[in-house]
């Protein structure tokens, strides 16, 4: 029987895709029984983002262009997908030393299903986005079906770097405070409430989006979902290639500090 052996798993695949999905199903069970309104948040949560988007941004400020607010919406409803589920997994080693005591798994399955999570999270933010986006006069187009390759790469970016948080806060849990910071820098310096391409300076432009993957993210969903044109394919490919690599460095981790992790885990 094939199993993952790179993964510090012995697991068959669709064994451990099970396992990681089951976990991820439990701790939204859980999350939803905790809250009156339950799964209803999931909808309610990115309707409230933009409420507070028109109020702020539309009637206070009067807008600083014709379609800011969707502009807004596609940004900061695509930013949480990443900052939630990094900050999230971050704390998903620590968060499990019950269950690490008790059953030797490989440690990236906590992370991982956390990701998990946030992906159906996601799902029902991309539903209502669609449906805001519909509403707002921004019919469907053809380049819409970039946004599946789109969404794949982000996905496998939250995965590597939830991973390596994870390891961070295993290691410091001093980056439990750190992260989040680094997050609301990200918030800032991704697009989210600019245009990357009123940057005119071309070597710089290069330079950000180099560092910061989601700059390059955010800007395709805009050019996708506003302009309705297909984004450019090799700064995607680009992103796709860095997210590789650190999924590639963070399993090597994991596999070679299986143990480590485990008594990090329990001493915190």
């Amino acid at each position: 029987m094939f199993t993952l052996p790179y993964f510090g798993s012995h697991l068959p695949p669709r064994q451990y895709i099970t396992l990681v999905d089951t976990l991820a199903r439990l701790r939204l069970t859980a999350e939803a029984r905790r809250f009156a309104l339950g799964y209803v948040w999931w909808f309610l949560e990115p309707m409230l983002y933009v409420g507070v988007f028109y109020l702020v941004f539309d009637r206070l400020l009067g807008g600083r262009q014709p379609d800011f607010l969707e502009f807004l919406a596609v940004g900061k409803l695509t930013f949480i997908w990443f900052s939630k589920s990094v900050n999230q997994a971050s704390l998903s080693l620590i968060n499990s030393n019950g269950l690490i005591a008790q059953v030797n798994l490989p440690k990236h399955l906590f992370p991982l299903s956390v990701v998990q999570e946030g992906v159906y999270r996601q799902s029902a933010v991309f539903i209502f986005l669609l449906a805001f986006l519909f509403l707002a006069g921004y019919a469907p187009h053809a380049s819409w079906i970039w946004l599946l390759p789109l969404m794949l790469v982000q996905y496998l970016l939250i995965t590597a770097c939830a991973m390596i948080g994870a390891l961070l806060v295993c290691w410091r849990q001093d980056f439990q405070m750190l992260i989040p910071l680094g997050m609301v820098f990200l918030l800032f310096m991704s697009g989210v409430f600019w245009d990357i391409n009123t940057i005119q300076n071309a070597a710089l432009l290069e330079w950000l989006s180099l560092l910061n993957p989601l700059l390059v993210l955010l800007d395709a969903y805009r050019v996708i979902l506003l302009a309705g044109q297909t984004p450019d394919a090799a700064p995607l490919l680009r992103v796709l290639l860095e997210a590789l690599v650190l999924m590639v460095v963070a399993l090597w981790l994991y596999r070679r500090l299986n143990y480590w992790l485990a008594q990090r885990a329990l001493m915190q």
